[in-house]
């Protein structure tokens, strides 16, 4: 039997999964990074974009998230992840939409806190986006 490791998802509303796989490329903040049966510990944040999720030597599942922290042992990777939808779910319209309404609260921002959230909302917006096109 091939190596694995155990992936487990988690969002702020549900475990969304937990199983071995074969390797997981995460996007952590200063680039993505593989995750291998008996990697080293580590702990990242995670920017938005895509989880990819490998089986039989190939990418078996893409899993957008907005954020997050990844933990890593040699046993597991574990994602907390602020937003997490597959990317097989997203709606280009409704992104678009996303992406227009971030735009418009940027522009409508009068405080930092405002612009703070309306710049992170619209680098979120982007990466769901790039998710699609990908």
């Amino acid at each position: 039997m091939t190596d694995t490791t155990v992936l487990e998802l988690v969002s702020p509303s549900a475990l969304l999964k937990s199983e071995p796989v074969e390797m997981v490329v995460v996007p952590g903040t200063d680039g993505n990074f593989g995750v291998l049966p008996k990697h080293s510990p580590m702990i990242s944040t995670i920017r938005p974009g895509v989880i990819d999720i490998y089986a039989g030597g190939k990418v078996s599942e893409r899993i957008f998230v907005a954020g997050g922290v990844a933990e890593v042992n040699p046993e597991r990777c574990t994602i907390l992840a602020e937003e997490a939808v597959p990317v097989s779910d997203i709606k280009a319209d409704e992104a678009q939409a996303r992406l227009e309404t971030a735009q418009a609260d940027l522009k409508a921002a009068t405080t930092a806190h405002d612009k703070a959230n309306a710049e992170r909302a619209l680098e979120v917006a982007r990466a769901q986006i790039a998710a699609l096109s990908n």
